[in-house]
């Protein structure tokens, strides 16, 4: 039985993540990359599908955890009755091959020590053959091969499927295990020194944390947000993915359970807006570079997510031998979403390219010939409906966000064109960028009520028309915009915090918010994000069966809109009760349940802390 989703903490090396329960299990792992197939899926099934548990013989939860200064070095401590144990997880930064470090430390008295290691590989589904080589466990299966470093003077044995470790430490004494993954075509693996892996592990992140430059009140829940932003960089190409786990339900025992292993251009956008507002170049340039070599081609083949390395084919397929986490099924991995049409990406990517110049990154020429071949297909098409911002499964529609997005790509376009001087079809840009303003103002906005809704033709109420203000489609003293704010405050509510949308769930929170594109959306492709309700029923508006939590991302956005229209006391508090919502690590999965008191959805999520992020920095500048 896998933890609470907000029991677990997040260690990578910038091309892969894994997440280590308060109980010291690693409940999931996926080799070499974010999106690998896993060899620790006990998150999404039980033991017998991959874990690796190292704690004091015997004992539950950890009595503290915490990392270690500004980094992903885990340190877990137990007080037993014999004595006080840590156990330090981390994953140095890589040079050939990935490698999990745990080290066991003794710090009074005598701790009776266990480990449990159980490789499944394939998502649980491969148990590979296991054999032992000098001071290695060798673990084989298909392509992979994992190698556990086993410390001299412990003895290691087999049981049901697993390689156990029963060891006693006393104070001062350490134990370090090694667990590496290379190619099972590879004979040996290189060995390496966890003490001296550890010293340059965190001289790494020392570093690089160097370069924040928040000053406000909330440094420490901002720079755990960028930390953990800067862990779903998958460092050889500057992808970025939404999350590095799949299949973590958006309500528990729903359908809703995405993989979000993947890089969206939304999110990998917003991403590098938040990284970049923290201080953060270096991530901005790689992330151009690898959204050059991702896009390349014709502009009308653009999708809404990649691979890691811009892979265009990303196949949603449904583990029936997972149970999944706490029963939700089906476990998907892969997402469909990657088919469908979502215009407000343009408008993304546009805003990216013109934050990063003005963060002092060049427009170089190659990037302003794409720049101009994405604004020529979007100027043909964002008349266009869409499947939207949350991937609906159903029908197309003509989605307010959508097109106030269409418009950003048009304003950012002509700001940069006259910034640069390079040559543009500027009066076009404008032009457009007209037309799409009179477009929104005259079928997306509710006269009667006096608000802007989530689609044409519609009356229903979105958080994302909230990008009115925060775009600056219209300016914050505008009285639709004001009104608009206080009806998504007032009919989005879900005990004190904001779902997506309106629906039509039947359970607690009674909305069916998230749908999801074709595949859905998991962050797409399958369903990324819907309303509260109970896990059946029938399919709601987006198109899938039962609801969700409230969307925390939806939250911090309403904050940002509140501090827009002069309500800063409220944004504040609105802000804070959001931030109280991370687990003891600073972590945030992508939504919250108020009934139940649990995070839901896949974790950490790089939508919420890029919100939480941008959130922090607005209530850090003063009023106009």
């Amino acid at each position: 039985m896998s933890g609470r989703i907000e029991d677990y903490a997040l260690i990578g090396d910038l091309q892969t993540a894994a997440l280590v329960g308060r109980d010291g299990s690693v409940d999931w792992l996926c080799l070499p990359r974010f999106d690998s197939p896993s060899c620790f899926a006990a998150l999404i099934g039980d033991r017998s599908h991959g874990s690796w548990r190292l704690a004091p013989a015997g004992a539950g939860p950890c009595t503290t955890r915490s990392y270690r200064e500004d980094s992903l070095v885990l340190e877990s401590e137990w007080r037993t009755a014999t004595g006080t144990v840590r156990v330090t997880d981390f994953m140095p930064h890589r040079d050939r091959v990935p490698r999990l470090v745990r080290i066991v430390e003794c710090l009074s008295g005598s701790v009776e020590m266990r480990g449990e290691l159980r490789l499944s590989f394939n998502y649980g589904r491969i148990d590979p053959w296991v054999r032992r080589t000098g001071h290695h466990r060798v673990a084989v299966a298909g392509p992979d091969s994992a190698w556990l470093r086993v410390p001299p003077g412990v003895h290691t044995y087999g049981s049901d499927g697993s390689t156990v470790s029963d060891f006693t430490v006393t104070a001062g004494r350490k134990v370090a295990f090694l667990l590496t993954w290379q190619p099972s075509h590879l004979h040996s693996t290189p060995l390496a020194d966890p003490d001296q892996a550890l010293r340059a592990t965190l001289g790494r992140w020392r570093d690089w944390a160097g370069n924040f430059r928040y000053r406000g009140e909330w440094r420490d829940p901002v720079l755990r947000s960028l930390i953990t932003l800067k862990a779903l960089a998958y460092a050889p190409t500057g992808g970025i993915v939404a999350a590095p786990t799949a299949a973590l339900p958006e309500l528990i025992g729903g359908t809703r359970n995405w993989d979000y292993r993947f890089c969206w251009l939304r999110d990998s956008s917003m991403t590098l807006s938040a990284l970049l507002r923290g201080g953060f170049r270096e991530e901005a340039a790689a992330w151009r570079k690898w959204l050059l070599r991702a896009i390349a081609g014709d502009p009308s083949d653009l999708q809404t997510m990649y691979g890691v390395a811009g892979e265009r084919v990303v196949i949603e397929t449904e583990a029936a031998w997972l149970p999944g986490y706490e029963d939700s099924r089906p476990v998907r991995f892969g997402n469909a979403a990657v088919q469908q049409l979502q215009l407000d990406v343009y408008g993304e990517v546009v805003d990216t390219l013109h934050l990063a110049l003005l963060a002092g990154i060049p427009m170089e020429r190659h990037v302003w010939s794409l720049l101009r071949a994405l604004m020529g297909y979007l100027e043909q098409h964002w008349r266009e409906p869409d499947e939207g911002l949350w991937e609906i499964r159903s029908s197309r529609r003509h989605f307010v966000h959508s097109k106030v997005m269409s418009w950003v790509a048009a304003d950012r376009a002509v700001r940069l064109a006259e910034a640069t001087g390079l040559p543009a079809p500027v009066e076009r840009w404008r032009a457009m960028r007209d037309a799409v303003h009179a477009d929104v103002c005259a079928n997306g906005y509710d006269r009667r009520r006096g608000v802007f809704v989530q689609h044409y033709g519609g009356s229903e109420l979105d958080a994302a028309t909230l990008f009115v203000v925060k775009s600056g489609f219209l300016p914050p003293d505008d009285p639709r915009v004001v009104r608009t704010v206080d009806a998504v405050r007032a009919g989005l509510d879900h005990g004190g915090f904001v779902r997506r949308y309106d629906g039509r769930g039947d359970g607690p929170g009674g909305d069916g918010r998230h749908a999801d594109g074709p595949g859905g959306e998991g962050h797409s492709g399958g369903g990324r994000r819907g309303p509260g309700g109970s896990a059946g029923g029938r399919p709601g508006p987006d198109g899938l069966p039962g609801g969700e939590g409230a969307f925390l991302a939806c939250s911090f956005w309403l904050a940002d809109a509140l501090v827009a229209t002069g309500r800063r006391p409220e944004a504040r508090e609105l802000f804070t009760r959001v931030v109280a919502l991370a687990n003891d690590l600073g972590l945030l999965a992508e939504e919250w349940d108020p009934v139940e008191n649990r995070q839901l959805g896949n974790m950490p999520q790089a939508f919420t802390h890029v919100a939480l992020v941008n959130t922090a920095f607005t209530l850090a500048e003063p009023d106009p």
